[in-house]
C-alpha cells in the first residue's frame, strides 16, 4: 500500500519561487503531458566495475556516463533500442515496472554487456562491438528475473514457476523440475513484492557453482478475481492473495547445482504457510544466511546454513513487542562481519556485527557496537567502502523532513555529514564504492542529479526547471501539536495568494496517514504540488498533514498505529485543522473538504462518518475493511482476525458508513490488485443499506495507481468537479 505514495503523493514542502507570466494551471497540463520539469535520467545502473554508468535519455536513447569524467555518450539510438525493450506489456506489468522501479536490463560481470529482457526474450548487447544476440525465449510477460553467474559463464532465469541455467551460447536446461502451478521456485510472489520488498527470490554463490532459491508453496493461499468487463466474454484473472488470518504461502530455502542436481532444503525452524522469509542470500560458497520473520512480526531471527547438510544455526535473535520497522536488509561486508539497522533504542541506527568466518554455525553473531546514534532515523545503508573503512547511509539527522547522506568510520568514529545541500537526496552508489549519483530537491529546486566522489564536489548531470509560464506559489511549513497536546506533527497548508478576507475559503485536507509513510518532507512535489496549484487557483486553501502512526519519527511514534487505524490518526488530522483554522481568519471553518487515496482514501470514509464538518469527500482506492486486505500488511498492525476482532471492527469504516456526511465521490480501479474492487463494491452496499447518497467513479481495467494521462486527466478534473460544486458558496450543503 505505502508504495503508491511515490507515484501520486500529493504532498509538497516548497519555498518561494519565481513568479512567471500567469498561465492558468489545467488537469491536462499536469497529468496530461508529463515531464513539466522535465526528464530525468531513467534505469540508470552501475557497471559492476564501477567505472561507467548506462541509462535512458530524455529522448529514449540509451547512454554512458563515465564515473571519472562525467561526460555522455550514445551508446544506442532509440530506434534501436525501441525493439529489444519491453514496450508490449499489459496494464498490470506496466503499473507493476513502474511501481516496483523494475529494469529492463542488467550488466554482465564483465562490465562490456548487457542482458536486455524483452518481453520474455533475452538479448545480450556488447557494448564493445554494438551487436545484439538472442539467447533465450523465457515466455511471454515480465518478472523473468534474468541473472548472470559471477563468472559470467552462465544465464539463469524463470520460466513456468521453475529456475532454468544456461550458457550464453547454448540452450538453458531447467534445474528445479515442478509441474504445480502453485509452486514457485525462484519467483516472487505479489504480497512479497508489495509489503517485504522483495525483488528476487534467488541467487548465485560466489563461486558459480550453485543457487540458492525461495520455494513458495501457493496451493493453501485464496484466490481472488479481477474481472476484465471490457471484452464481450469478461475474463478472469485469478490472483493469489492472502488475507488477514488465510493461510500464507509455505516458503522454504533450497541449494541446486547450476548443472542440475537434486535440491537440499534448508533445515530453517519456522511455521510452515505462517512466518516469512524477507531476505536471504550467500555467506560464501557452501554457507547460506537465512532471516525468518514470524507471523505476528514480534521475533526477526537470522539463521546460517551449512549448503551441503541443511544444517542450521541461530546467528542472531531480535524481538519487539510491538511490530519491526521494515528494516530486513542485512549487509554482509567482509568475511565475519555485518551490519543491520534497528529501532532497538527507540530510532532506526545502524549496528555492527561479528562472527565465526571460518565456521559460522560455531555460535551465535557478537554485538561489535552501535555505530551512531542520535534523536533521528537512519532510512537505510547505502554502501559499505571497506578500503575506506567508511559507510554512507541516509539519515533525517538534519531535519525530520529531510533526508541527507551522511558517513561514519566502520569503527563508529568520525561521523560526518556528505550532502553540501538541504533537502531529499536519494543517492546510488556503485558497489561497494565512495562513487554515487544523487537524485536530489529541495523545497525551491526541481530534481537534479549529480555524479558525486565523497568528500570532493559533486558535478551535475542533469537539472529540471519550473514548468514555465505557471505563478508558483508558496505553502506555509507548519509545527503543530498532536491530540496529545504535546507531540510535534508536521504540516504545510497552500494558501491561495491575496486571499484575505474572513472566512473566504475553503480548506481541504488532503493526508496519507498510513504507517511508514512520511508525506511532509523538504522535496519537490511534482505532479502532486502542481495539482494543489490548480485548487488554489480554484480559490480553495490545501493542508497536508503527517500525524502519529506514520513513518519517519522513531517507534513510538510510528507504532501509535497498532492495533490503531482510525482513533489516533483522525483526532491528530482533527487537531492540526483546528489550530490552522485558528491561525488563518482567512479559512472557511464551515467550508472543509478531504480527500486521499489508497490508505488515504480509506481516511477520507473514516472522516466523513466519524466528524459532521465536512461537507465533501473524494476517497480514491480505499480499505473499506481490512480483512480484504493483505496478511503481511494488515497483521503487522491489527493482528490475527481471529485474535483482534475489536481491532478489525473498530478500523472498518463499512462498520460507519450509515454514519457518513457530507457528499462523497468513491473512486476505484477494476484491475487494483492490490487494494481490491470488492472494497468499494461492499462500502457501496453499506451506503445503500443505510439510505445514503454517494457518487461512484469505477476506471475499467486500472489498478491500483489508475495510471495513464488518459484516465489520470479524468480522475482528477472529476476531483476538480467535486470540490467545484460542493465546497463553492452556491455548493450543495451537508
Amino acid at each position: 500500500m505505502r508504495r503508491l505514495l511515490a507515484c501520486i503523493s500529493t504532498c509538497v514542502l516548497v519555498s518561494t519561487l519565481h513568479a512567471y507570466a500567469q498561465k492558468q494551471w489545467t488537469v491536462a497540463d499536469i497529468y496530461g503531458k508529463g515531464g513539466l520539469t522535465g526528464h530525468s535520467p531513467g534505469e540508470m545502473t552501475w557497471a559492476p566495475n564501477g567505472s561507467r554508468a548506462i541509462y535512458i535519455g530524455d529522448d529514449g536513447d540509451l547512454m554512458e556516463i563515465s564515473s571519472a569524467t562525467a561526460k555522455s555518450k550514445k551508446v544506442l539510438s532509440h530506434e534501436k533500442l525501441a525493439p529489444i525493450m519491453n514496450t508490449q506489456l499489459n496494464e498490470k506489468d506496466r503499473d507493476h515496472r513502474a511501481r516496483y522501479s523494475e529494469p529492463d536490463y542488467i550488466w554482465a560481470p564483465d562490465s562490456q554487456h548487457l542482458l536486455f529482457d524483452t518481453n520474455g526474450t533475452l538479448w545480450i548487447y556488447d557494448l564493445k562491438n554494438s551487436t545484439g544476440t538472442e539467447v533465450g525465449h523465457t515466455g511471454q510477460g515480465s518478472g523473468d528475473d534474468p541473472k548472470f553467474s559471477p563468472n559470467g559463464q552462465y544465464i539463469s532465469y524463470l520460466h513456468d514457476h521453475n529456475l532454468y541455467v544456461g550458457h550464453p551460447s547454448a540452450a538453458a536446461a531447467a534445474v528445479t523440475n515442478t509441474h504445480e502451478p502453485t509452486l514457485l521456485n525462484g519467483e516472487v510472489d505479489w504480497v512479497y513484492l508489495e509489503e517485504l520488498d522483495v525483488r528476487s527470490n534467488y541467487f548465485w554463490s560466489p563461486d558459480s557453482k550453485q543457487l540458492a532459491y525461495l520455494q513458495m508453496n501457493e496451493a493453501a493461499v485464496s484466490l481472488y478475481p479481477i474481472v476484465d468487463w471490457i471484452p464481450t466474454h469478461a475474463g478472469v484473472d485469478e490472483q493469489r492473495y492472502p488475507q488477514p488470518g488465510d493461510a500464507n504461502p509455505g516458503v522454504r530455502v533450497g541449494v541446486v547445482s547450476a548443472n542440475g542436481s537434486k535440491t537440499t532444503w534448508l533445515k530453517v525452524p519456522m511455521e510452515p504457510g505462517q512466518d516469512y522469509i524477507p531476505r536471504f542470500g550467500w555467506l560464501s560458497p557452501g554457507m547460506v544466511w537465512v532471516e525468518v520473520l514470524t507471523r505476528d512480526h514480534k521475533h526477526l531471527n537470522l539463521y546460517f546454513a551449512d549448503a551441503r547438510t541443511g544444517d542450521v544455526k541461530l546467528a542472531l535473535a531480535q524481538n519487539d513487542d510491538k511490530f519491526f520497522d521494515e528494516a530486513y536488509d542485512v549487509n554482509f561486508f567482509a568475511p565475519g562481519e555485518f551490519l543491520i539497522t534497528s529501532w532497538r533504542d527507540g530510532h532506526t541506527h545502524i549496528y555492527n556485527y561479528k562472527y565465526n568466518a571460518a565456521n559460522p554455525l560455531d555460535g551465535p553473531a557478537q554485538p561489535v557496537g552501535q555505530l551512531e546514534n542520535g534523536d533521528y532515523e537512519v532510512g537505510s545503508i547505502k554502501s559499505i567502502d571497506v578500503p575506506g573503512h567508511t559507510v554512507y547511509y541516509l539519515s533525517n539527522e538534519s531535519d525530520p523532513r529531510q533526508q541527507l547522506l551522511w558517513a561514519v568510520n566502520l569503527d563508529g568514529t568520525s561521523k560526518r555529514r556528505i550532502s553540501k545541500t538541504d533537502g531529499m537526496h536519494d543517492p546510488d552508489f556503485a558497489e561497494g564504492t565512495s562513487t554515487y549519483f544523487d537524485h536530489y530537491s529541495d523545497q525551491a529546486t526541481p530534481p537534479a542529479m549529480d555524479i558525486c566522489h565523497a568528500g570532493t564536489v559533486c558535478q551535475q548531470i542533469w537539472h529540471g526547471h519550473l514548468p514555465e509560464g505557471y505563478e508558483m506559489v508558496r505553502p506555509e511549513m507548519l509545527e503543530l501539536k498532536a491530540a496529545d497536546g504535546k507531540t510535534t506533527i508536521y504540516a504545510s497548508l497552500l494558501l491561495p495568494p491575496g486571499a484575505t478576507s474572513p472566512a473566504s475559503v475553503p480548506l481541504i485536507n488532503n493526508p496519507y496517514g498510513g504507517p511508514h509513510a512520511q508525506t511532509v518532507r523538504d522535496s519537490w512535489g511534482g505532479a502532486g504540488y502542481y495539482f494543489d496549484m490548480l485548487l488554489t487557483q480554484h480559490g480553495f486553501a490545501v493542508l497536508h498533514v503527517d500525524n502519529r502512526g506514520m513513518g519517519g519519527r522513531g517507534r513510538d511514534f510510528e507504532q501509535a498505529a497498532y492495533r490503531n487505524f482510525g482513533p489516533v490518526q483522525l483526532s491528530d488530522q482533527m487537531a492540526a485543522i483546528d489550530q490552522v483554522l485558528e491561525k488563518y481568519p482567512q479559512l472557511d471553518k464551515n467550508r472543509l473538504g478531504w480527500w486521499g487515496w489508497s490508505w488515504g482514501g480509506t481516511f477520507t470514509l473514516n472522516a466523513l462518518s466519524h466528524s459532521d464538518r465536512f461537507r465533501t469527500g473524494v476517497s480514491v482506492a480505499p480499505v473499506t475493511d481490512f480483512r480484504n486486505y493483505d496478511s503481511i500488511y494488515t497483521e503487522r498492525y491489527l493482528g490475527l482476525p481471529a485474535e483482534n476482532a475489536d481491532a478489525y471492527k473498530d478500523a472498518s469504516v463499512q462498520e460507519s458508513a450509515k454514519n457518513l456526511k457530507g457528499r462523497l465521490l468513491l473512486v476505484h480501479g477494476t484491475g487494483d490488485d492490490n487494494v481490491h474492487f470488492a472494497n468499494s463494491i461492499q462500502y457501496i452496499q453499506k451506503l445503500i443499506d443505510a439510505k445514503v447518497a454517494y457518487d461512484f467513479q469505477p476506471y475499467p481495467r486500472k489498478t491500483h495507481s489508475i495510471a495513464g494521462p488518459v484516465a489520470h486527466t479524468h480522475l482528477f478534473e472529476r476531483i476538480v468537479w467535486q470540490f467545484e460544486t460542493y465546497l463553492k458558496p452556491t455548493g450543495a450543503a451537508q
